[in-house]
């Protein structure tokens, strides 16, 4: 089972990759016919954006993993385990239940924007958004599995501040 959620991430960062490879394509063709011939396009630069909000939320769903996150652990650093553990309970009901009850507007206003398309790339804005939908649902499974490992009183991890990193 490790394996193969090990072979899925490993998809999701070439996905990642190929979007970012298209971004930066979208990037450079917009620069080469505004700057060289003359002929701004907006194509690309609508390209770029749907890129960028996919590259993103996509990232966070499925690439990153949970010690790579953002967060402010100066509390939880400083707390000891029970207390880090009861800290891991109440922010992770906390994310459930506000992207669970936000999950149904989101769905319902994902599926009106089937009414409008982007204004060059004519794609329906539905599937351009249906990514915050997969993000939540994404975001979702991942805080309940955590919830499931802190109830059981599985510790979450010390923070170690010699390992922390700006990712160069």
């Amino acid at each position: 089972m490790r394996e193969a959620g090990a072979w899925l991430r490993r998809r999701a960062e070439n996905v990642a990759a190929a979007m970012l490879a298209v971004m930066f394509a979208a990037f450079v063709i917009q620069i080469v016919f505004r700057y060289f011939f003359n002929f701004p396009i907006g194509w690309a630069a609508e390209l770029s954006v749907v890129m960028w909000l996919w590259l993103v939320l996509w990232g966070a769903a499925f690439v990153l993993r949970h010690d790579e996150e953002i967060r402010f652990d100066l509390l939880s650093a400083a707390a000891g385990r029970r207390a880090r553990v009861i800290m891991g309970i109440i922010s992770g009901l906390a994310l459930v239940v506000l992207y669970g009850a936000s999950l149904p507007a989101t769905y319902s206003y994902v599926t009106f924007m089937k009414v409008e398309s982007a204004s060059y790339l004519k794609i329906r804005m539905d599937w351009l958004f249906s990514i915050y939908v997969i993000f939540l649902v994404a975001i979702l499974a991942r805080y309940l599995w955590r919830l499931a490992h802190l109830v059981r009183g599985r510790e979450p991890e010390e923070a170690d501040p010699t390992q922390a990193s700006s990712g160069l």
